[in-house]
């Protein structure tokens, strides 16, 4: 059944950015307002929503480990720019960075997937109205340890994998060794995603080594003969080898064109329109050089 709350609350999102688009052009659009960063401390200050001196100089996120690397390095640019300003970024995954956004114990929530309706219920219940910033694009790479000679499998054979149905290599043309299944815990939004496009919402095989983050996807993966794996494209190494999916290989590329099969748009989430420093850094992570830093660090650009 179609999420009704969700779908309403995307329309009206998607209602504003049109109006952004047709007022102020698609540049502007990116941005929240559509504002310069003078206007938008006129703004601010006209209704007196600058808040304390501490809360205009403190800004803190939590969330998903995709986004993390994003958020990290726009978060340092940011402070090297504007040295007065203190940003922490934390993970822990989407499920816990949105949570956190609902408890009003941060201002911006890194999230890898879509709020849930469960979620958006208990942040009206709190007082807290979440509205999306799309952020970048990426796609989830499947990896194996890099001595694996299979080269590409299929989103059924994934699937077949990751829910038990296929336990060895040999099963899928590789050697005679077993499957060591990999994946990312309940609450992450990489799981969420994977979950939902790759294994069309069965679960995952009880066998399956769980993992907090991508990094410890990566790790284990690369550490272990016969594992496979799913990451962000931004987490990729030398130390993984990447497949195939469907016959198409995981790129920024061929994530942009939409010809890459598991890909999914990032998000920073804030309690309503964002003021003040809010603002100005999830502006800024959507200007030229933060969609750049996206870029760099191995995300697709938004432009």
């Amino acid at each position: 059944m179609i999420n009704r709350k969700v779908v309403a609350l995307s329309l009206v999102l998607l209602m504003t950015v049109g109006v952004l688009f047709t007022a102020t052009g698609q540049a502007e659009a990116w941005g929240i307002f559509g504002d310069d960063e003078e206007k938008q401390e006129e703004k601010v200050e006209e209704n007196g929503n600058q808040g304390s001196d501490e809360k205009a100089k403190n800004l803190s996120i939590q969330g998903s480990s995709t986004v993390l690397p994003i958020a990290q390095r726009a978060a340092e640019v940011y402070m090297e720019k504007n040295p007065e300003v203190n940003i922490t970024v934390r993970g822990g995954g989407s499920g816990n960075g949105i949570a956190a956004l609902v408890d009003g114990a941060v201002d911006i929530a890194d999230a890898s997937r879509f709020i849930k309706e469960g979620e958006y219920d208990q942040a009206r219940d709190n007082g807290i109205y979440p509205v999306p910033h799309r952020v970048a694009m990426d796609g989830i790479a499947v990896v194996l340890h890099p001595s694996n000679s299979v080269d590409g499998l299929t989103l059924d054979e994934i699937k077949a994998i990751y829910t038990g149905e296929i336990t060895n290599w040999k099963e899928l043309g590789g050697e005679d060794e077993e499957i060591v299944v990999v994946s990312r815990d309940s609450s992450s939004g990489t799981f969420e995603v994977f979950g939902e496009i790759a294994l069309e919402g069965e679960k995952v095989a009880p066998s399956a080594l769980m993992q907090a983050s991508n990094g410890a996807v990566s790790g284990t993966v690369s550490e272990t003969e016969g594992a496979i794996g799913y990451v962000g494209l931004g987490y990729l190494s030398d130390d993984l080898k990447a497949v195939k999916v469907n016959g198409v290989k995981p790129s920024n590329a061929t994530v942009a064109s939409g010809a890459f099969p598991i890909a999914r748009p990032l998000f920073m989430f804030t309690d309503g329109w964002p003021e003040g420093l809010t603002a100005k850094f999830i502006n800024f992570v959507l200007s030229a050089e933060g969609q750049e830093i996206a870029e760099e660090q191995g995300y697709v650009p938004l432009h």
